[in-house]
């Protein structure tokens, strides 16, 4: 007679592979590179910042012209 322990573990056995699937588990052959993913996601946000640092100033003087602008037409 097989008992309920070894059953759940023969189906949970047969089915580990589509339950990480289904429920998104991580597992230690994604944790491989975890640090080179973490710092590529580091250095583009850091491009990220810079950019925005610089559209911001761009705007900044577009904004600055287009009231230059303003003033001269009136």
């Amino acid at each position: 007679m097989i008992g309920i322990n070894s059953y759940l573990g023969g189906y949970l056995d047969r089915r580990m592979k589509y339950m990480i699937e289904e429920w998104s588990l991580g597992t230690y052959r994604d944790l491989g590179d975890l640090e080179v993913r973490l710092k590529g996601i580091e250095n583009s946000v850091q491009e990220l910042d810079k950019f925005e640092m610089e559209a911001d100033a761009k705007l900044t003087d577009l904004e600055k012209r287009i009231e230059r602008l303003r003033e001269v037409k009136k």
